[in-house]
């Protein structure tokens, strides 16, 4: 019996793999620490044969960073989930046109122009259309912290420590974070990964998946972190800090908005939501209070329209709010469907996600507001995922070809103690690639629909669905 652990820089040790070897049969047992894991039993035609294939299985994850280690001495990674308190609204109602029931509190909530991602605390993970089909259901290992996008690809951070690619057919871990880090949120851009934690910290990683810096705020329950191609803007208990995103350098902090619990940003300001029953605006250049949007309770969301023209809050008695850039309170209402722990705002549209598991279309435009406050709201759609929708789960298994089409094809290379991936088609530079580090084997060849550079330089993003080339 071989048992070993992950042990990387940055302090991540949250895996066990072990293999035994029992005669001509080889069990491979593997998961996270804590926890029974995933087993899978392979018979072998010799002894020898057995022995020889564990040994190359242990080789491959001693390459990857896996350590010998003795079962039970680490734990499992610690997680800590926001209390769910969130009371009837007493507020008129809002104007919901739709309403999908995730089926568990839910916290993560992507919108674009093809469709809305809501993830909850089981790890399920749907797609719904802006007309309220439920289109795609994804099961993740642990419970949705958040969804975010980045360019072209969509992200899903987890209890599990792990951020999931949803971007492709199959969801695959595309950062896995330090095991002492207790989560609280997440935010990418242009491939770096800024982490805020319950103990105050703000972490960065890098596209490869390395540690890059962490800074300790003079607070805790870290609820914000926003990125931009400048930099990092973390919320916490004490207030709201800006650093650097290359180096973790301080730029600005200010204490002006105390007990964060959410963070949204635009172009030249940064809003953060606090349990003192507010929504700061603060400028990105020097944390100066542009405005404070009041509401009744504390906030547990909040959003703007394109360029900040209307501020959006929710709150922990179930209400939604409107205000203007100024700060003047448009109007408040109840959602019907618990307190809003995400939201975001598209074509006269108000998305959230609830306490009660619910992901609602709330039309936010003038006539429908209207209406609303003077008692007329539409009918809500409640809606249901069709019993025939097929679940997704990540997986480590790739389809092969021997044909390399119009694709560009990968290589995986040893470089000291890491494995890299970079381009074998002509005419790409000598970058790295970014790329799953659990279907990494050295010496494989894969082929990816496409690649795009970074918007930064020095590195590619795959994108499209990956497969192993024969």
């Amino acid at each position: 019996m071989t048992y070993l652990e992950l042990s990387e820089d940055g302090g991540s040790a949250h895996k066990f793999y072990e293999t035994v070897v029992d005669g001509t049969q080889v069990t491979i047992t593997f998961g996270r620490i804590g926890e029974s894991g995933q087993a899978k039993v392979t018979t072998f035609p010799t002894a020898e044969k057995a022995q020889a294939a564990a040994a190359k299985k242990i080789a491959e994850k001693v390459r990857k960073g896996y350590a010998p280690a003795v079962r039970g001495v680490r734990q499992r990674r610690s997680i800590t989930r926001r209390p769910i308190v969130s009371s009837h609204s007493t507020a008129q109602q809002a104007p919901v046109l739709w309403r999908f029931a995730s089926g568990a509190p839910a916290f993560g909530i992507f919108v674009d122009g093809d469709r809305c991602w809501v993830g909850n605390q089981d790890g399920d993970v749907y797609t719904v259309s802006h007309d309220g089909t439920v289109t795609s259901r994804f099961r993740l290992p642990d419970g949705v912290k958040c969804i975010v996008a980045d360019d072209f690809w969509i992200y899903a951070g987890c209890d599990d420590g792990k951020v999931y690619d949803l971007s492709g057919k199959v969801p695959r871990a595309a950062y896995e974070i330090a095991a002492d880090v207790d989560i609280y949120w997440l935010d990418i851009h242009d491939g770096v990964l800024g982490v805020s934690d319950r103990a105050g910290r703000i972490t960065t990683i890098d596209y490869e998946d390395e540690f890059q810096w962490a800074r300790q705020a003079n607070g805790d329950s870290a609820w914000m972190v926003r990125c931009d191609a400048d930099s990092v803007y973390h919320g916490h208990s004490g207030g709201v800090a800006r650093y650097d995103i290359a180096d973790g350098r301080p730029v600005w902090q200010t204490s002006a908005a105390d007990g964060v619990l959410f963070g949204w940003h635009e172009q030249d300001a940064v809003y953060a939501g606090t349990a003192r029953r507010t929504v700061h605006r603060l400028a990105k250049s020097d944390g100066a209070v542009q405005a404070v949007y009041q509401c009744d309770a504390p906030v547990y969301s909040c959003a703007t329209s394109p360029g900040g023209r209307y501020v959006f809050a929710g709150d922990s008695h179930s209400s939604v709010y409107c205000f203007t850039a100024s700060g003047e309170r448009l109007w408040k209402l109840g959602t019907g469907c618990g307190s809003a722990f995400s939201m975001q705002f598209l074509d006269d549209h108000l998305y959230i996600v609830t306490t009660d598991g619910s992901l609602a279309c709330i039309d936010a435009s003038e006539p429908a507001i209207a209406a609303a406050r003077e008692g007329t709201v539409p009918t809500r759609l409640d809606i249901k995922a069709a019993a025939s929708l097929p679940t997704v789960e990540p997986s480590l298994h790739l389809e092969t070809t021997t044909v390399p089409g119009d694709g560009v094809i990968l290589e995986c290379v040893p470089e000291g103690s890491r494995l890299r991936i970079r381009v074998i088609t002509p005419g790409f530079e000598t970058w790295h690639v970014q790329f799953p580090k659990e279907i990494r084997e050295p010496g494989a060849r894969y082929l990816v629909e496409g690649l795009r550079p970074a918007a930064r330089g020095g590195f590619y993003r795959a994108y499209g669905e990956i497969r192993r080339l024969l």
